[in-house]
């Protein structure tokens, strides 16, 4: 019979898989390595059970003691898997800006789940770095993990990873390209493949808002390079002790709609479901086709799988938020196609300026047309009530019609979306479709931005 004694002796041993339309134009084979098929979907399970087991040689961590660790998510499942298995409790530290798939799924294998705020340095006692940190020092019987610059991270992808792509490859792999965050997958793998033939090319995908790029390149750590972005797995504001930038020939940066795009692509034109940083690492490797030659075997890691990502980058209406989609968009009807069967929110002339900031704050909009019987008459925004406030300080009981602007220009169904931008300006910050029968709906500056490319 062949079975495994547990979960964990199902990790490792990932296939690389070919990949073919969505590199369409490299003059190279390329191969992903998959790293889904470990059981907790990511190649962080490698690295958890190694973290784990030589903490617990070493006396770090003791029986039935509580494991903490900061987490984009995936290190905190594989840290989960072994948790179970061997009776520790865990509790994970994650960004807001991670995906509530990833919170939910560490909750339903018995992980505790801190969240904090992602816009913060990491020396902010609010940061997922400090929390982490505190959270260690204040647990009895705990174990800080700290898997940035813990060394049993990239030595699991020395023993494991990097051999088994030396192996499915006989050794003819030429280049290995993957997203750099804690830096041990590809520190780890990269050490291992450079020692057996140094002429590969190790190569990081980065993304904007992380300092890894520049810093290899020049040797500075440039804070102002350092700002929010949405990708996930890739890219720090810090340096990791993990990151060996001499086993690294080189980055590129990928942007944020380029990694949710090519996300999308993979799973599209490949039947393969996984996830962002997998987006980034092949538009990356697109980026770099002109370092390929035809004979050369070129290996990309896909990191987690895309279910992690369901409400995100598989989300039609989260992508269109973002302007990620790549739709076009030419007509006014266009750019409110998402809500254009909401009803129209209207003020009355004769209603009190109280009834349209309840009317704002209710359906969470900025402006409104005012009618009377005739039709449209008017117009409130902000700014108005804004103004009326700082002149009047009664002017929530007065009536709308005395201070309200000039009603929003309309215009039909076709109009094109250069012709209602120029409808807009210092006074007047919306317009409005007629929708024929009767029916409007409105277009605000926030519409436009949304549908611009």
């Amino acid at each position: 019979m062949q079975y495994a004694e547990n979960i964990l002796g199902t990790i490792g041993d990932t296939p690389l898989v070919k990949l073919n339309r969505v590199i369409e134009g490299v003059d190279a084979l390329v191969l992903a390595k998959v790293e889904t098929f470990n059981p907790g979907n990511s190649v962080k399970d490698r690295m958890a059970v190694k973290m784990i087991a030589d903490a617990e040689a070493d006396g770090r961590l003791k029986p039935g003691g509580t494991i903490v660790e900061g987490t984009s998510g995936n290190t905190g499942m594989g840290l989960a898997l072994v948790a179970i298995i061997k009776g520790y409790k865990l509790i994970c530290v994650m960004s807001d800006k991670q995906s509530k798939e990833k919170m939910d799924i560490l909750r339903a294998v018995g992980a505790k789940v801190v969240v904090c705020p992602t816009d913060v340095e990491p020396t902010d006692p609010r940061s997922y770095y400090s929390v982490s940190k505190r959270l260690a020092s204040e647990t009895p019987n705990s174990w800080y993990v700290n898997q940035y610059d813990n060394p049993s991270n990239a030595i699991a992808h020395y023993e494991q990873t990097g051999p088994e792509i030396w192996a499915q490859t006989e050794g003819k792999i030429t280049h290995f390209i993957a997203g750099v965050g804690t830096g041990g997958t590809i520190s780890g793998v990269g050490k291992y493949l450079k020692e057996k033939n140094p002429d590969i090319k190790i190569w990081g995908i980065d993304t904007y808002g992380s300092v890894f790029k520049k810093y290899h390149e020049t040797g500075i750590f440039d804070e102002n390079e350092i700002y929010s972005y949405i990708t996930e797995g890739i890219g720090e504001d810090i340096l990791p002790l993990n990151v060996d930038f001499s086993l690294i020939d080189g980055f590129t940066k990928v942007t944020d709609k380029d990694a949710a795009v090519y996300t999308r692509r993979i799973a599209l034109e490949e039947g393969i479901f996984v996830g962002n940083s997998a987006g980034a690492a092949t538009k990356g490797l697109l980026q770099l086709k002109d370092h390929f030659k035809p004979e050369d075997v070129v290996v990309v890691l896909f990191h987690d799988s895309g279910s992690r990502y369901v409400g995100k980058m598989f989300n039609d209406d989260w992508m269109r938020e973002r302007g990620f989609l790549e739709e076009e968009v030419k007509k006014a009807e266009d750019v409110i196609k998402d809500h254009i069967y909401k009803p129209l929110i209207v003020a009355r002339t004769e209603e009190l300026v109280s009834h349209a900031i309840e009317r704002m704050r209710k359906y969470k909009i900025s402006q409104i047309p005012v009618m009377d019987m005739s039709g449209f008459v008017g117009s409130l925004d902000e700014s108005d009530l804004f103004q009326s406030y700082v002149h009047d300080k009664n002017s929530a009981e007065r009536p709308i019609k005395e201070i309200m602007g000039s009603p929003y220009p309309i215009v039909q169904m076709g109009t094109s979306i250069e012709e209602v931008s120029k409808l807009f300006n210092r006074d007047n910050a919306a317009v409005l479709i007629d929708l024929g029968e009767g029916r409007h709906h409105i277009i605000t500056k926030y519409d436009i931005i949304g549908s611009i490319k």
